[in-house]
């Protein structure tokens, strides 16, 4: 966290993306106009100092003369775009696919919970119409329409295993047992 925002050192995201670190700096300073300043900044001096004291896999970024570049997500992504390397091309690749993936998922649960609340409303104006609901009846539809809300919300992303995941293991999916 630097400024109140995530971003990655531009050491790291070389890493990431498989070139070099004066390449990727050189590709920003080509490309200029794609990293305004809530894409990218670079640090000052303090900040500098901050991150090679925090983070001991930057330690080398301690005798550079020139002062890194951080990256927010969107300058990330607008560098996965114009770097040329296998690893950038496949990770803009990637991005883009997972927000289409975003885009469906919201617009699916948008519509649930549109289709929620028109059932929801149908049934209070026939709840006040006709009183002929009980009071049981009715606490039952609330609680049905609870917790159908609940089933509209995004569930949270799978976390991802900690420690080393042999190779086999990755290609392999899991047999489910039937019961």
């Amino acid at each position: 966290m630097l400024r109140g925002l995530k971003v990655m050192i531009d050491a790291d995201l070389a890493e990431l993306y498989g070139v070099p670190t004066k390449a990727l700096n050189q590709a920003v300073k080509r490309n200029a106009a794609r990293f305004p300043p809530d894409f990218m900044f670079q640090l000052d001096a303090a900040e500098k100092a901050e991150v090679v004291t925090n983070c001991d896999h930057l330690s080398k970024l301690k005798f550079s003369r020139t002062l890194p570049f951080a990256f927010t997500e969107f300058g990330a992504v607008a560098l996965a775009n114009v770097l040329a390397s296998a690893q950038a091309v496949e990770m803009g690749i990637y991005v883009v696919r997972a927000f289409v993936r975003l885009r469906q998922a919201a617009s699916l649960h948008e519509d649930l919970a549109r289709r929620l609340a028109e059932i929801e409303e149908k049934t209070e104006r026939l709840e006040l119409s006709h009183d002929m609901l009980s009071r049981n009846t009715r606490n039952q539809l609330r609680q049905l329409f609870e917790a159908m809300r609940a089933l509209t919300v995004p569930p949270d992303p799978p976390k991802r295993p900690i420690g080393f995941v042999p190779p086999e293991e990755k290609k392999t999916p899991k047999a489910r047992s039937k019961k």
